[in-house]
C-alpha cells in the first residue's frame, strides 16, 4: 500500500499501485486539469506513471521551470508531427529542448521556406486543438528499429542502434504520430497553445560536417501569451542590442574575411578597450598582482609536457621551423609557471600573484564565430597564482571577491556560480580531486553565494568555479574563472623551499576575471545597448559650436578638457547646430556641450545629456565637477 508524501508533508495512502494522474486528481480538479507531470522521488515522470511504493510527489505545472521544459518538449513532438502530415516524405531525427525553446532536424528532398513555416505553425495549432492524447509505451531495441524502418524513419533506426542494448526505450505517441523519446511529455496535446516558429537553419546530421547536411526548425514555447510575448520583446530588444550592429554604428571595430575571427579596433573601440584594461590593471594593483608578458610562440615540447597538447591540439595554431614545431599559444598557464621557475623561492615568498593580459590564439571553427562574442584572437585578464597549500582557500575566497567587485562595477548583479568537476579525460589520482572539489565547495559554501553543481565540466588539471553575468535582458554570458590545479606545477618541475629546507611543489590557482577581453567588450556593448556609463564611455563629452565665430572659443575649452584627462572630442564642421546634436545623440556620447557667443561672452557652456536634458548653462569649473564626479565613480579615474 504505497503512502504518498506531498510538498506540505501530507500524506495520502493507496491501497494498491497507482498512477501519478489518479493521485493528482485526489488533491483536486483544478489541478488535475493544469498538471503537465510530475516528480517522483525528485526523478521527473509523467501523469501516467504508476507507483508502487510509498514516494514523495511534486505536481510539476505550467507555472514550473520543469513544465516549461516539458511544455517545449511536447511542442517539438507537435512540430514534426506537422511536417510528416503536410511533407509525409521527410524523415525526423531529433528534436531537443534548448535555452527559451527547442528545434527539429529533419531530412528532406528540398529546403523548407518561410511559406513552408507559416504552414506548420498552422498546422501544429490546428493538431493541438484535436487534443490528442500523448501515451508512452516500451519497446525492446530490435522492435523499435524494425518499428521506425517500416516507417521508412531511417535516422530513427540509426539513433535506436546507437543506444545501448541495456537501456529502456520509450515511444510516445499522439494520434498518428508516433516518436522515440525519453519523455516526460504533457498528458493531451491541448495544453500545448502558446508556442511560434522562429527560424530555419542548416544542421549536420550528428555534427559532422562529413555527413548529409539536414533542415533544422526553431521554435519557441511558453507558459501563456504575456510570457511568449515577453520574450519576443526581449528578442527584439538584443536585435538592436546587437554588438555587431552597434559596433558599426559608433565606428568601434569591424571584423573581415582576410582575418576570420579577429578584431580590428578602430580609435573609439580602442580607447573602450583600454579602458577596460586600465580599470582591471588599478584592480591588479589593489590585490598585489605581478604583471608579466609571455612568449607568443612557444615549442611543442612545453606543451606536451604541461598536457595540453593532448587536449588541446585541435585548438591550437601550429607552425613550424628549422625542424622544430611551435604552437601559437592558446592559454597562458605554462608559460606561467616558466616565470615562475627563474630563481628560487621560499615559502615566505608565497603567494606570488603573476598577471597578463594574454594575448592568445584558437582554431576556432568557421561557423562558430560571432563578432566579438567568439574570436580566433582573443586576450584574457589571465592571472596564476602560486600558493602554498594552506593558502587555498584564503587565496580562492580573495579570488571570489575580486570576481565580484568587478563585476559590480561594470553594472551586474545577478551572477551565479557553477563547480565543475572531474571530467572522464583528466590528470591525476582521485584522491587529489577530492581535496581540490571539497576545497572549491568550501571556499562558495563560506562565502553563502549562491552555486550549482556541473559535473564533469572540470579542466583537466583540476575543478574549477565558473561565473555567468545575467545581462539588462536576462541572458546569461560565461565570463571569469577559477580554477584549482595540484597538478600542472608539478608536471613542469615547479617548486619552492618549505621551513624545513625541502622542495614543495606549489599549488597554482588559474583565474580570468573578464574572460575574453573580446567577449567581455562585446557583452558590455548588448548590457548598456552602447550608452555606456560616463567613466566607461571612449567619448564623454563632445563640445559643438553654433557658428564659425565661436571656433577658437570651443578649442579652448576642448584643451582645458583633454589636459584634465577627459575623454572629449570637437565638432567645428559648418553644419547646422541641430544635425550636429543629432548626429552625437545616436553616437550615444553621455554630454554635449553647446558653445554660441552667449557662452563666449560668458565664459559659459551649455551642457546637453545623452538623454536629451538640457542642463543649462555652466561655467567650466562646474562641468568639469559634473564630469569628475560621473567619470571616477566608484574609486575609478578618467
Amino acid at each position: 500500500m504505497p503512502i504518498i508524501t506531498l510538498p506540505d508533508n501530507r500524506q495520502l495512502p493507496f491501497d494498491q499501485p497507482v498512477t501519478v494522474a489518479t493521485v493528482v486528481a485526489s488533491i483536486g480538479a483544478g489541478l488535475a486539469k493544469a498538471a503537465l507531470a510530475a516528480k517522483v522521488n525528485d526523478v521527473l515522470v509523467d501523469l501516467s506513471y504508476t507507483i508502487e511504493k510509498d514516494a514523495t510527489l511534486k505536481v510539476i505545472t505550467a507555472k514550473d521551470p520543469e513544465g516549461v521544459e516539458v511544455l517545449r518538449h511536447s511542442t517539438a513532438h507537435l512540430l514534426a508531427q506537422a511536417v510528416k502530415q503536410l511533407f509525409p516524405s521527410a524523415q525526423v531525427t531529433i528534436g531537443p529542448v534548448i535555452e527559451d525553446g527547442f528545434y527539429y532536424d529533419f531530412a528532406f528532398e528540398r529546403s523548407f521556406t518561410l511559406e513552408d513555416l507559416a504552414a506548420i505553425e498552422a498546422k501544429m495549432h490546428e493538431l493541438a486543438a484535436k487534443n490528442y492524447d500523448v501515451t508512452r509505451r516500451v519497446m525492446s531495441r530490435d522492435e523499435a528499429i524494425a518499428f521506425f524502418l517500416e516507417l521508412g524513419e531511417e535516422y530513427k533506426a540509426k539513433i535506436i542502434a546507437d543506444i545501448p542494448p541495456t537501456e529502456t526505450l520509450s515511444l510516445y505517441q499522439q494520434g498518428d504520430f508516433v516518436d522515440l523519446c525519453r519523455g516526460p511529455h504533457v498528458p493531451n496535446t491541448s495544453h500545448l497553445k502558446t508556442f511560434k516558429l522562429m527560424k530555419l537553419a542548416g544542421a549536420y546530421w550528428r555534427g559532422d560536417s562529413n555527413n548529409v547536411m539536414l533542415q533544422r526548425i526553431y521554435g519557441t514555447a511558453w507558459a501563456d501569451d504575456k510570457a511568449l510575448a515577453a520574450y519576443l520583446y526581449r528578442l527584439e530588444e538584443a536585435e538592436k542590442r546587437d554588438h555587431r550592429k552597434l559596433g558599426k554604428l559608433l565606428d568601434l571595430f569591424h571584423m573581415q574575411e582576410e582575418a576570420p575571427g579577429m578584431v580590428f579596433w578602430h580609435p573609439k573601440g580602442w580607447q573602450l578597450y583600454r579602458v577596460v584594461e586600465e580599470y582591471i590593471r588599478q584592480k591588479l594593483r589593489e590585490y598585489d598582482y605581478q604583471e608579466i608578458r609571455t612568449p607568443q610562440i612557444v615549442d611543442r615540447i612545453l606543451w606536451e609536457k604541461s598536457g595540453h597538447w593532448e587536449q588541446y591540439r585541435e585548438e591550437m595554431w601550429v607552425t613550424s621551423t628549422e625542424n622544430r614545431d611551435y604552437a601559437i599559444k592558446p592559454m597562458s598557464c605554462p608559460l606561467h609557471v616558466q616565470v615562475f621557475k627563474q630563481g628560487l623561492h621560499s615559502y615566505r615568498d608565497l603567494p606570488l600573484r603573476l598577471a597578463e593580459f594574454g594575448s592568445c590564439h584558437r582554431n576556432e571553427a568557421s561557423g562558430t564565430l560571432h563578432g566579438l562574442m567568439r574570436v580566433r584572437h582573443l586576450t584574457q585578464d589571465d592571472a596564476h597564482l602560486f600558493i602554498r597549500e594552506d593558502q587555498i582557500e584564503s587565496e580562492a575566497t580573495k579570488l571570489l571577491d575580486l570576481v565580484y567587485e568587478v563585476y559590480q562595477d561594470f553594472g551586474f548583479e545577478d551572477i551565479s556560480c557553477r563547480l565543475s568537476t572531474r571530467p572522464e579525460n583528466r590528470i591525476g589520482d582521485d584522491a587529489v580531486w577530492d581535496k581540490a572539489e571539497e576545497a572549491l565547495q568550501r571556499v562558495l559554501n563560506n562565502k553563502g553565494v549562491n552555486w550549482s553543481l556541473q559535473p564533469g565540466d572540470g579542466a583537466f588539471y583540476g575543478p574549477k568555479i565558473d561565473f555567468k553575468l545575467r545581462d539588462c535582458l536576462g541572458r546569461e554570458w560565461q565570463c571569469g574563472t577559477v580554477q584549482l590545479d595540484f597538478q600542472l606545477p608539478g608536471r613542469l618541475d615547479a617548486y619552492y623551499i618549505d621551513e624545513a629546507g625541502n622542495k614543495v611543489v606549489p599549488v597554482m590557482l588559474h583565474r580570468a576575471v573578464l574572460g575574453s577581453m573580446e567577449r567581455f567588450i562585446g557583452v558590455l556593448i548588448e548590457h548598456f545597448a552602447a550608452k555606456f556609463p560616463v567613466w566607461l564611455a571612449p567619448v564623454q563629452a563632445v563640445i559643438l559650436n553654433v557658428s564659425d565665430k565661436q571656433g577658437e572659443y570651443v578649442q579652448k575649452i576642448h584643451k582645458k578638457l583633454k589636459n584634465l584627462g577627459f575623454r572629449v572630442e570637437n565638432d567645428l564642421r559648418n553644419e547646422k547646430i541641430g544635425f550636429k546634436i543629432r548626429e552625437h545623440t545616436l553616437q550615444k556620447v553621455p554630454y554635449l556641450l553647446i558653445i554660441g557667443d552667449k557662452e563666449v561672452s560668458g565664459n559659459t557652456v551649455t551642457v546637453r545629456s545623452r538623454s536629451g536634458e538640457d542642463l543649462g548653462e555652466m561655467l567650466l569649473p562646474d562641468f568639469v565637477s559634473l564630469l569628475e564626479k560621473e567619470s571616477a565613480l566608484l574609486g575609478r579615474g578618467s
